[in-house]
This record gives structure tokens, C-alpha cells and sequence, in this order.
């Protein structure tokens, strides 16, 4: 008996073979081709069942949502555009607006190669966005010998007519001073003078009537060989003078030192407002000078963001962009590297920020060491430029009708206290001494 027990529960344990039946249970095959075949309603079903009273209702309601939703969509379209504020148009602008001009008076001292040497700088200037040269004096001239100034021609010392057109792939600005050779004051001769630089300017006449009237306010002249522009050149004058210079002159830019930071805050204020409000913004150029740059009272990056914020055009001469010194090694050293690269952003910005470009100037804080104001277009984002020049820390209570309670940094001097594209309180905002900063700040609508 118990033998044939052990051969059942092996039978249990075996695998299921055909139609071998195990504890009761019964393998089966099922045919693969087995099952049921569904097929769906006839045309004439779903068109019975289409013309129901539901169906008809459901799709009036379908078609009735759909158009509302339609015109709705539409509607709210038309409202968004007729309440959004129109875009203020973009004021005309010639090519010295859409950028700084590099200036370089002494084209050997600048390279060694002459006009040859400042096309391989080419791309050094581009990185600069730079959008034109202002070039020379580099016509021909001899001291107090008038018979021998030629504006048309180049000087050999600095190259030839060819060197210079293959110079044209960007904008040039030719300095047709005509006394630089230490002659005497328009070789004593201003007609005859003022009849060749007629000549040179082409049909520029209304600058040769009042050549004696220029003469007297020390205006150079710079002649655009591609697109016949005149450019002239004064310091030390007043807002009223520089307008008259503009209006008698027929200038089309005219080159104004940038604002003495060793004088007070409040003066320079009033002066950089009573020039933006004159509506010489598109007229006027601001350049650096050796005197500032030489001056260690206030460090070069605070009249750097000056010369890139303010309204109008930004000039610098070779080695602003470094902070070089008359009698100072060109070598790159690591402050000049720093230098740079705080030039470098400003152009960047000042390229690509339409406030920066042409946007209103609004004077927002100003004291005997420093000073605070915001540059503003339309719907851009507004920048906002503060330095302090003085030795002791600054607080700046700074006010507005849309300024916010906290803006961004976008480039400083303090980079311990101020880091880049932190963000900062305006309420008593403080400034410490030597110390310049640009701000950021979006539209608010």
C-alpha cells in the first residue's frame, strides 16, 4: 500500500502532458482561431441613431461652445492690443550713435607699423564694438609752411592712400588739424587755410564761413571719408557755447571733454542735465583725457562707466581701455587686464541696452563727492549709474516715480561688497569711497 501511495505523489509532481488528468483537474487545448467576431454598426444604423433628439442637441451645443470660444479669444485680443502701451518709436540715429569711436592721434606711437599696424588691431577694436576710427592728423603738413598742407594726401611716415582704404572695412574719421607740426596759430593765414579744408570737406561751405568764429574756440575738424560727415573738437566751453558751436558750425558731432570729477557733484549734475535737455544728445560726444586719466585722485573705471553711461557718444583714445598713463609701460599687467575687462562690459552694454543708447537721463541724487542718475527708454530695462569719488563712504537717497526697492549689479568697482548680479536695496543706499557701481532694474509697466 504504501508503494502504490509514493507512485501517486509522483504522478503529481510530474509536468501536465496532453490530456493527463491531475488531482481532478483537465489540461485543454483551446484552437487559436477560436473566439467571437465584433462587427460595428451599418451607415444606415449610425445614421438612425445620429438623427436622435440627444445626438442633435450634443452637437448644437459642440458648435455653439466652440464659436463663443472663438470670438471670445478674438475679442480678448483686440482688448490686449488697443490697452497695451504703444512702443515709443526709436529716434533716428547715424552710425557715431550706435557706438563708442576709438581715437588714435599718433598713429606711429601707436604701432610701429603705421596705418598697416592699426588694421591688425582691427579685431581688437571689434571686440571692443568699436563702431569707428577717428584717425591722424595724418596728412601732409610742414611748420609754418602752408604751401605744403595737403588734406588730401597721406604722410609717408605713417604709410600710404592704400594702407589707409584697406582701413575701411569700418568707419573712419579723419583729424584735418591743420597747426599740429607746432606751427603758429593757422600759419597766421585762417582764410587760406579754411579755403582747403572747403575744399577737402567738399561742400561743407557753411564751416568755411565761419572759420574765424571756429578758430577762436580751438574747434579741430574731422572729415568722414565715407559718408561726408564733420565732426569738430572743443573744451572748456558751456552748455549755451556748445550749442552755438552746433548751430553755427553745421557740425554733425561735435567732441566735448567729459566732465571734471574733482569738481562737485552738484555742478557736474546741473551741467550733464542742462546738456541732455538742450537736445544735443545725438550731437554731442564725450571723450576722455590724458589730464584724467593721470589724475590719482579718481581711478579711471569711475570716468570709464561715466563715459558709457551718460547721454551721448562715448570717444576714447588708445590706451583708455586700459587705463594707460602718458610715460607708462604698455605692458600688460594685471590691473590693465582688469581694467579692460571692466571697459569691455561697459561696451557690451552700451552696444545691446537701448537706455543706454538713447534712452532719457534722470538725475536722481548728487552731493560734493558723488553722484546718482538712471538711464531710461520706453519698455527697456532701466540702468542706473551711482559713484562716489570722495575719501569717506556715501549714503544715497535715491527717489523716483517707478524705482523699485532693490536692483540688480551689473558691473562694479567694489566687487567685496557689491557682487556681480547680486541684488542690492535702494533705500539709503550706501557707496563706499572711490567706488562707482551700475545698476539694473526692469520696466514695471
Amino acid at each position: 500500500m504504501k508503494d502504490v501511495e509514493l507512485k501517486e505523489v509522483d504522478q503529481e509532481k510530474q509536468l501536465m502532458t496532453g490530456q493527463t488528468q491531475i488531482n481532478g483537474c483537465v489540461k485543454v487545448t483551446v484552437p487559436e482561431n477560436a473566439g467571437v467576431k465584433y462587427t460595428g454598426l451599418s451607415k444606415d444604423e449610425l445614421i438612425k441613431i445620429a438623427s436622435t433628439a440627444g445626438w442633435v442637441r450634443t452637437r448644437w451645443v459642440l458648435l455653439v461652445l466652440f464659436w463663443f470660444g472663438w470670438i471670445g479669444m478674438l475679442a480678448g485680443a483686440i482688448v490686449i492690443i488697443v490697452q497695451a502701451p504703444r512702443c515709443k518709436p526709436i529716434p533716428e540715429m547715424n552710425w557715431w550713435n550706435e557706438g563708442p569711436l576709438y581715437q588714435i592721434s599718433d598713429v606711429n606711437a601707436f604701432s610701429e607699423k603705421g596705418l598697416k599696424g592699426v588694421e591688425e588691431k582691427l579685431d581688437y577694436m571689434n571686440q571692443m564694438k568699436v563702431k569707428g576710427l577717428v584717425l591722424g592728423p595724418i596728412h601732409t603738413v610742414q611748420a609754418d609752411q602752408l604751401d605744403k598742407l595737403n588734406l588730401v594726401s597721406v604722410k609717408p611716415e605713417v604709410g600710404t592712400k592704400n594702407d589707409l582704404e584697406s582701413l575701411l572695412s569700418i568707419s573712419i574719421v579723419l583729424n584735418l588739424t591743420p597747426k599740429y607740426e607746432n606751427a603758429s596759430s593757422w600759419f597766421n593765414n585762417a582764410t587760406a587755410v579754411a579755403e582747403k579744408i572747403r575744399v577737402s570737406a567738399d561742400k561743407k561751405e557753411e564751416i568755411v564761413k565761419g572759420g574765424l568764429f571756429l578758430w577762436t574756440l580751438s574747434l579741430f575738424f574731422f572729415f568722414l571719408m565715407t559718408f561726408r560727415a564733420l565732426m569738430g573738437s572743443v573744451t572748456g566751453l558751456s552748455v549755451d557755447e556748445v550749442s552755438l558751436v552746433l548751430n553755427r558750425s553745421g557740425v554733425d558731432l561735435l567732441l566735448n571733454g567729459l566732465p571734471d570729477l574733482a569738481e562737485p557733484g552738484e555742478r557736474q549734475a546741473q551741467v550733464i542735465k542742462n546738456h541732455y535737455f538742450s537736445h544735443l544728445q545725438m550731437s554731442l560726444g564725450w571723450c576722455l583725457s590724458g589730464r584724467t586719466l593721470g589724475s590719482p585722485a579718481v581711478p579711471v573705471r569711475l570716468y570709464q562707466m561715466l563715459l558709457f553711461t551718460l547721454p551721448g557718444t562715448p570717444v576714447f583714445s588708445a590706451g583708455d581701455e586700459i587705463g594707460l598713463k602718458a610715460g607708462v609701460s604698455r605692458t600688460l599687467q594685471e590691473e590693465h587686464i582688469a581694467v579692460r575687462n571692466f571697459f569691455k562690459t561697459l561696451t557690451h552694454l552700451r552696444g545691446k541696452e537701448r537706455s543706454l543708447v538713447h534712452g532719457e537721463y534722470v538725475s536722481l541724487f548728487s552731493s560734493p563727492t558723488s553722484l546718482a542718475f538712471v538711464r531710461l527708454w520706453d519698455q527697456s530695462e532701466r540702468f542706473l549709474t551711482a559713484m562716489n569719488w570722495g575719501n569717506d563712504p556715501v549714503t544715497m537717497n535715491l527717489t523716483y516715480r517707478d524705482l523699485p526697492t532693490q536692483a540688480q549689479v551689473r558691473l562694479t568697482t567694489d566687487a567685496a561688497n557689491l557682487a556681480v548680479d547680486s541684488m542690492v536695496s535702494l533705500e539709503k543706499f550706501q557707496l563706499g569711497p572711490k567706488q562707482a557701481v551700475l545698476l539694473s532694474y526692469p520696466y514695471a509697466g
